[in-house]
């Protein structure tokens, strides 16, 4: 038989009044009461009606969280963070991985709108979808832009990108390659190759743009580079294994910066130079600006600017 509030009520010995003012994260309650009641929810595995609460205008304190994929150790921990805080805040999170996707984002996007989700973040690549531009929910994007209206949480992309290509000239390199992903996204990581050409123009050095999808990298590494600006962390370790092959040394022939810099992947490879991106300071401020807009709340212009970056040496 399925648990009912008065069953909950009944098993904490408080009023069905009480479980609903925990239920809807009311301060005034003492934590004993509100233990209490978490106590007998979890015994009776009671689990309030998401859908019910939304049509009674009480929010689901559900929301939603779509990302590009979780095999990318930057997005796991983004995602981890972005769902431990907002359980803090009493919100649970629906995780959906978009596989880069647009039939399956627009699934995901239904299946969100149906369950009435309080909120939305967002880091699709699939920028062409009209949904976003429709949504009534609010939402907050992560490195995309989805629409003039939905205010977009990012890295300062450019900072990184000069940090890159500087770690490479310091280390005498004269043949630079920027790999750079081209989704036609207008995304701010564009950013990133603006920040390492200008960098190095001012040191007189060259740098290649390429673009990852049209790229074979055995056929194009190590060739005449000795310097490569890497748009993820993955791919960097990638192209090492691709010049170790050649007989190249990381540290000594060439020098790869990665990008992200996840706990992962700063654990598995220390040797590997990389741009660490805050994640914790991302979550925090994705969450602060949907919390704004649930409320209501203006959004102040200091939440739009970038969150600072920094250099990962591995040396």
């Amino acid at each position: 038989m399925v648990a009912k509030l008065s069953d909950v009520a009944r098993l904490a010995g408080v009023s069905v009044t009480t479980v609903s003012r925990v239920i809807n994260n009311y301060s005034s309650l003492s934590e004993k009461t509100i233990q209490k009641v978490h106590a007998a929810m979890r015994e009776l595995n009671y689990q309030p009606n998401a859908l019910a609460r939304a049509m009674q205008g009480k929010g689901s304190k559900f929301v939603g969280l779509i990302l590009p994929n979780l095999t990318n150790p930057f997005y796991a921990e983004l995602s981890n963070e972005i769902e431990y805080q907002l359980f803090q805040r009493g919100y649970k999170t629906i995780i959906a991985s978009s596989a880069e996707n647009e039939a399956i984002e627009h699934e995901y996007l239904a299946m969100l709108s149906a369950n009435q989700v309080d909120g939305i973040i967002s880091s699709s690549h699939n920028l062409a979808i009209k949904e976003y531009q429709q949504l009534s929910a609010p939402i907050v994007s992560f490195d995309r832009r989805l629409a003039e209206t939905i205010p977009t949480v990012t890295s300062d992309n450019y900072q990184g990108g000069q940090l890159a290509a500087q770690y490479l000239a310091d280390h005498g390199c004269q043949k630079i390659a920027v790999l750079i992903d081209e989704d036609r996204s207008y995304s701010p990581t564009v950013n990133r190759l603006q920040g390492a050409v200008d960098y190095l123009t001012q040191v007189h050095l060259q740098a290649d743009p390429l673009d990852v999808n049209d790229l074979d990298l055995r056929a194009v590494f190590p060739g005449e580079y000795d310097g490569v600006v890497a748009p993820n962390d993955l791919l960097a370790m990638q192209i090492i294994e691709v010049f170790k092959t050649a007989n190249r040394q990381l540290g000594r022939d060439c020098w790869i910066v990665g990008y992200d810099g996840s706990q992962l992947i700063q654990k598995l490879a220390p040797q590997l130079p990389t741009i660490v991106q805050p994640s914790h300071q991302l979550a925090m401020r994705l969450i602060e600006i949907l919390m704004h807009q649930i409320q209501g709340l203006p959004i102040e212009p200091e939440l739009m600017n970038p969150l600072p970056v920094y250099l990962h040496s591995g040396e």
